[in-house]
């Protein structure tokens, strides 16, 4: 091997973690596979270090909380190794904006979130293209306050965002209407099957905008919706339904997903349990 070329190798090599970054490209690995606490909110409240315990000790490394009750979690966090990534803030944050989302903003900053979501939109909040371009201004805007803050603001997906309307859906117009540098996109893939969707073909089209992925799994024989008004037995342990999950896998390796979250909106026993099941099926899909 000439100089040059020897050179040319080990400049190469130390760029690598560096093009990493700037791609985002991340498969699974035990590393950055975490947990959604909503899966968990009928009884974190009682004991959260036991809870929390519980998740680290089945093998999560990350979670995604929620501010209602990030106060009430936070002692108990700390005391684990779990590594707050992402937080679900109160959708009203986003729509009144000013200082309030300032501060809160600020304060999940100090507290090392990397991420801000919006998760929800109430049904009456909802409506026509009207409705979600004005839902883009609004994630425009508070993306700004994020990127300023060294956060990723990021929507969150459920099935009414892929209805039909004239000849478009709402999810195609957010991702159109919102700059991909404030606004990054939480693929919860069981909503998007719901919908009528392939998680697969999605994050294949929007290979640059999904920064953080729900898996979820869903029973057979679910009817295409775009509500959220599905039975609690619709959902499944990851591997335990129809989604396509090393599929999806795959195709998340292949695009900007750089942390993945279990989450059951829904279990039939204890979330303890669902949250178990969950990460055996991934821990033998895990990268090394």
């Amino acid at each position: 091997m000439s100089i040059s070329r020897r050179n040319f190798v080990v400049r190469s090599a130390a760029l690598l973690p560096a093009a990493k970054a700037l791609l985002g490209r991340d498969a699974l690995t035990a590393a950055n596979l975490g947990v959604q606490l909503y899966t968990v909110r009928d009884i974190i409240g009682a004991n959260p270090a036991t809870v929390l315990k519980a998740i680290q000790d089945i093998g999560y490394r990350e979670v995604e909380a929620t501010y209602g009750n990030l106060n009430q979690i936070w002692s108990a966090l700390k005391e684990t190794q779990l590594k707050p990534i992402s937080i679900h803030l109160d959708t009203a944050l986003f729509f009144e904006g000013g200082s309030k989302l300032d501060a809160a903003i600020a304060d999940v900053k100090q507290r090392g979130f990397e991420y801000v979501v919006l998760p929800y939109i109430p049904p009456e909040q909802r409506g026509g293209l009207d409705v979600f371009k004005k839902l883009a201004e609004t994630l425009n805007k508070a993306g700004e306050k994020a990127k300023a803050a060294g956060l990723t603001l990021c929507y969150h997906n459920h099935a009414f965002e892929f209805e039909p309307m004239q000849g478009t859906t709402g999810f195609e117009l957010l991702l159109k209407d919102t700059h991909k540098d404030l606004v990054s996109l939480e693929m919860d893939v069981f909503w998007v099957s719901v919908a009528g969707h392939d998680p697969v073909a999605l994050l294949k089209k929007y290979s640059n905008r999904v920064a953080l992925l729900h898996l979820k799994d869903k029973a057979s024989g679910t009817a295409v919706q775009y509500n959220e008004r599905v039975p609690k037995e619709t959902f499944k342990e990851v591997g335990n339904g129809t989604v396509d999950i090393p599929a999806v896998l795959v195709a998340a390796k292949k695009s900007a997903v750089r942390h993945y979250f279990v989450e059951q909106d829904q279990t039939a026993g204890d979330p303890i349990d669902s949250l178990r099941q969950s990460y055996k099926y991934l821990s033998g899909r895990l990268a090394t």
